[in-house]
């Protein structure tokens, strides 16, 4: 069954590990619930990479220009600590692997909505693993204009304190020859879907999504 946690009072992210062997994950709390979501590195990058080109787009730039002033006047950019704070709950409502993100946006209440689809392990005798993409537990919350700035910058520390990653695909770069999925054609089958503009609007007109690939 899908759950909604509306709209979160706290939403971060961290990483778990030494490098090399870093987990990553998003953690969110409402009054409706708590839940931790697990993802891949690329998929975190490629999430904090589309918030941003989503606020842009729903404040025509003014996000953006005011940040720019910020730095040009000298203003220190306020510090948001990383890592789950202490008071987060030790067995959450919802904790899973992502299989799917999506993104869309509500201009009536002016909040950012986020759906992640689980992403079940099956394992049977004598066979290999494999995923199933169970969309009917997805996980859906909501958040501010705020909570988006701080979350994208959490995002970008994270990806930046680990290994250098690959200015194409967003993958990790290791010692060896690296598999382009963006210069060579494989593509992961965990993957960020954000959604395009879509002529079919919502009854009430008030949301809009974005679709790709």
């Amino acid at each position: 069954m899908s759950r909604d946690l509306g709209l979160v009072e706290l939403l971060g992210a961290d990483a778990v590990g030494p490098p090399g062997q870093r987990r990553f994950r998003l953690f969110a709390r409402s009054e409706s619930g708590s839940a931790i979501m697990w993802m891949e590195k690329m998929q975190l990058n490629e999430l904090g990479l589309a918030i941003d080109r989503l606020l842009t787009q729903v404040t025509q730039g003014k996000i953006l220009r005011v940040e720019a002033r910020a730095r040009q006047e000298g203003e220190e950019e306020e510090e948001i600590p990383l890592g789950m704070p202490a008071d987060f709950p030790l067995i959450p409502d919802e904790e899973f692997q992502v299989a799917q993100l999506k993104l869309s946006y509500d201009f009536r209440r002016e909040l950012i909505i986020l759906m992640a689809v689980p992403l079940e392990i099956i394992m049977e005798t004598g066979q290999e693993l494999r995923g199933r993409v169970r969309e009917d537990r997805a996980l859906t919350l909501s958040f501010t204009h705020a909570q988006a700035q701080a979350l994208t910058s959490m995002i970008t520390r994270i990806v930046a304190a680990g290994r250098p990653v690959c200015p194409f695909c967003h993958m990790p770069l290791e010692e060896g020859p690296h598999m382009c999925e963006k210069q060579n054609g494989h593509r992961q089958i965990i993957q960020l879907l954000e959604e395009d503009d879509d002529d079919d609007d919502d009854d009430d007109g008030e949301e809009r999504e974005e679709e790709g690939d």
